[in-house]
């Protein structure tokens, strides 16, 4: 089933709620210049040395130049059929095109270059007075399909994959007028999203995480609104209080609970049609949220269910 927002995402599961409001770049095939192995990611432990992050996949890209010491970083999304083929376009001679990262969907990370050196992600770009982010910016390539075209009952990415309701976002992105279909993150692939950020920024004392959209508008539009951009910044930057992001209740009644699944109990009666909640933490399925008003009720709530309020 479809969500609308613009960065709450879609799920399967069903019967949270008693009536609802709903509605409705370049992956080729190509070879590796070096060979990939397999290694097993721990959680929370990833550290950096001599500019690589430790104990996940290397492959060096070709696609490189000169020394780098980043300001910023940047999110974009592959557009490719998966991360295997995307890493493979990426290390190409040919593609004329790289980052430092790509997060595959199952949270697997691949370093293709060492954050001290540059690599081509974006393009021609501008941001606070700078051009050509390229020099001063660490690029992570998210897997992900991009922009979707409805199909009949199915969604359709550019190189013909198609994808079902449980994998699509219905949503406007920041920069456009009209609503369209995107490919959804997976929970696991935003954790090490925010994982990594915290890392990048820490280590390098970054000022700024921005979306590959944001220093090329109207050329580029990843990783689009299904990417939590705004919630990893603010988990990695804090927010202070007026910038907090408001959403709003859009079904008849909403079931508030101690963890983010049905298992987990109610923490109080359900959230009525309407009310008004602060975002905590969101994840591709449940968001953590404060709700507004007299009551100190905190708990998670089923994201397809909330609609982002624009103030």
């Amino acid at each position: 089933m479809l969500s609308v927002g613009t960065v709450v995402l879609a799920d399967e599961e069903s019967g949270e709620v008693s009536q609802t409001v709903m509605t409705g770049k370049h992956a080729l095939q190509q070879t590796s210049l070096t060979p990939r192995r397999n290694y097993k990611q721990k959680e929370g432990c990833m550290k950096i040395r001599n500019h690589r992050i430790q104990g996940i996949m290397q492959t060096e890209t070709p696609n490189q130049s000169g020394s780098l010491d980043p300001r910023y970083l940047v999110f974009h999304f592959t557009a490719g059929k998966s991360a295997e083929s995307s890493i493979d376009w990426l290390c190409n001679p040919q593609a004329g095109a790289s980052a430092h990262l790509v997060i595959g969907r199952d949270g697997s990370i691949t370093q293709l270059a060492p954050f001290s050196v540059k690599t081509w992600h974006a393009g021609v770009s501008h941001w606070e007075g700078l051009t050509g982010l390229n020099s001063y910016s660490i690029g992570i390539e998210m897997d992900n399909a991009g922009r979707l075209t409805k199909v009949g009952s199915t969604y359709r990415a550019w190189f013909q994959s198609e994808f079902s309701d449980d994998e699509v976002l219905l949503a406007k992105h920041k920069f456009e007028q009209d609503l369209s279909y995107w490919h959804v993150y997976t929970e696991v692939q935003i954790a090490k999203a925010l994982e990594v950020a915290l890392l990048l920024v820490r280590t390098y004392r970054l000022k700024d995480i921005v979306g590959h959209e944001d220093i090329a508008p109207g050329r580029k539009n990843d990783p689009g609104p299904a990417f939590p951009l705004q919630n990893i910044h603010a988990k990695v930057f804090g927010r202070s209080g007026d910038e907090s992001e408001t959403y709003e209740v859009i079904a008849d009644s909403l079931n508030i609970r101690k963890g983010p699944c049905i298992e987990y109990e109610p923490v109080s009666s359900p959230l009525l049609h309407g009310t008004r909640v602060v975002l905590l933490e969101g994840r591709d399925r449940w968001s953590k949220v404060d709700v507004t008003g007299p009551n100190d009720i905190e708990g998670w709530v089923y994201n397809k269910f909330l609609k982002l309020v624009e103030e």
